[in-house]
């Protein structure tokens, strides 16, 4: 695991800016009154040498918020747990049965801000390639894998818009295969490339 953990945690502490769902829309004005829910993702990066892989969640069309769409593992931080760390490695082994004694936690990227309300630490953790997820069938229809080199080359991401709540926002997409990643886990991801890039470059 050495050289693949010594490069994302070099990334993890290197140059890079925060991310939020508003990046690519600077008008939208902000209220320094919000309040905002603290929230975790997991980005799970299987060490397979020559072949690493980030886990992602295809999540269950039944569920309510954001059905169907690309995920990483994650939610809320509840009261019971000890912070960010805590909330991600549970909600990671409730939805694709990742034990958090299989997680080697990197570190985190600074909070994301979403347009849900919700400011959610991503936190990055190696995972051992024999791992094999096992998915909540309540809230994940299906559990993948993308190439890391795919996700951590900037090129790859694709700026499109659609309009929300009557303007047009504009998000950041990296695709693969069938899976169309976009919004906060394809800005979540796209944080983590630029700071890689930024070591290696």
């Amino acid at each position: 695991m050495g050289d693949l953990a010594g490069r994302l945690r070099s990334a993890l502490a290197g140059r890079g800016r925060p991310s939020s769902d508003y990046d690519l829309n600077p008008d939208v004005q902000l209220s320094p009154e919000r309040t905002l829910r603290n929230a975790a993702v997991l980005i799970p990066v299987v060490d397979r040498p020559g072949n690493a892989g980030v886990i992602l969640t295809k999540r269950s069309s039944a569920l309510k918020h954001h059905p169907a769409q690309i995920a990483f593992p994650g939610g809320k931080v509840d009261e019971t747990d000890g912070g960010a760390e805590d909330a991600a490695l549970r909600e990671a082994h409730e939805e694709i049965g990742l034990s958090p004694q299989h997680a080697d936690v990197l570190g985190s990227l600074p909070p994301h801000e979403t347009v849900t309300g919700f400011l959610v630490t991503p936190v990055l953790a190696l995972v051992a390639p024999e791992f094999k997820a096992r998915p909540e069938p309540g809230e994940v229809a299906e559990a993948f894998e993308v190439p890391l080199d795919h996700v951590m080359n900037p090129a790859r991401f694709l700026v499109e818009s659609r309009r929300w709540r009557g303007k047009r926002r504009y998000y950041f997409t990296v695709p693969w295969g069938p899976y169309y990643i976009w919004g906060a886990t394809a800005r979540i991801l796209r944080a983590l490339a630029d700071r890689v890039q930024n070591v290696e470059t």
